[in-house]
């Protein structure tokens, strides 16, 4: 009978100090009037980067990223306790997929608070796939004939700007009512760091495009974090549709902002 006590003592312990570590790592929201739960902390699945990625990566195995020239690079460096700001100034890859970004239009309206899935970015990786400076990404840059019939400068790496083109297409056949948010394109290429912050913008890699800033809402420009958005969720299937994140899903909201970042829409 001691023995069993000791036991059923044991099995408690563990099973209660389970659940409390589980629920210092993961947030469930559910949203209003549905079932749907987004976990804004979950551990992503590495093999999504080969799968998304299979001109530059090999394979991953034993924490590392094993890349086709031979290098490899840690994935998870074991800091378990990170804040937000600290995944997005010190990352490691794992970081990158931390948060789930949820596909279409069964998203939570406002997003949580600090729900920024793909703002987290390993910038060694983005180095190593689409060059290490300016010049060695503008060597990868092509014209692509925007909706408006503008041309716009995109990367060729990793299939982005054939995808972009794709986008395009789609783009083009929405109704007249959808053109103002897509004429006068924010920009896309451009080597420089966020506003206020040591980290280089994705547009530094040619992978991202701003659409018209004129319909467009950024936290930082609007000085709040009271949600804002006017980019109807028609625009934003279609980039999605063809490997393109959307900006306006993050909590520190940029609903001008779409970038190819196809492991998170696997």
């Amino acid at each position: 009978m001691k023995n069993y006590l000791i036991l059923l003592f044991l099995f408690s312990f563990i099973f209660c100090s389970c659940d409390s570590e589980k629920s210092n790592t993961e947030k469930d929201y559910l949203k209003p009037g549905s079932d749907t739960v987004v976990k804004s902390y979950t551990s992503g699945d590495p093999h999504k980067l080969v799968e998304s990625y299979p001109d530059f990566l090999d394979s991953v195995s034993n924490n590392y990223l094993y890349w086709r020239d031979g290098t490899k690079m840690v994935y998870d460096d074991g800091n378990k306790s990170k804040s937000h700001d600290k995944k997005l100034n010190d990352p490691d890859i794992e970081d990158m997929l931390s948060q789930e970004y949820i596909i279409g239009s069964n998203w939570i309206i406002p997003p949580p608070e600090n729900f920024d899935p793909g703002r987290i970015r390993y910038e060694p990786f983005f180095l190593k796939m689409y060059g290490n400076n300016s010049g060695e990404v503008s060597n990868n840059l092509v014209n692509i004939e925007w909706v408006d019939g503008s041309n716009v400068k995109f990367t060729k790496v990793n299939g982005a700007s054939d995808q972009l083109i794709k986008v395009v297409e789609e783009l083009r056949k929405l109704p007249g009512e959808f053109r103002k948010y897509l004429v006068n394109p924010g920009g896309t290429f451009l080597w420089r760091n966020i506003a206020g912050t040591d980290r280089l913008s994705n547009h530094s890699f040619g992978n991202s495009i701003d659409i018209n800033t004129k319909y467009s809402d950024y936290w930082l420009w609007s000085k709040s974090l009271e949600y804002k958005n006017r980019i109807p969720i028609e625009i934003i299937k279609i980039f999605e549709k063809h490997g393109f994140i959307w900006g306006g899903k993050w909590y520190h909201y940029d609903t001008m902002h779409f970038e190819y970042r196809p492991e998170l829409l696997k």
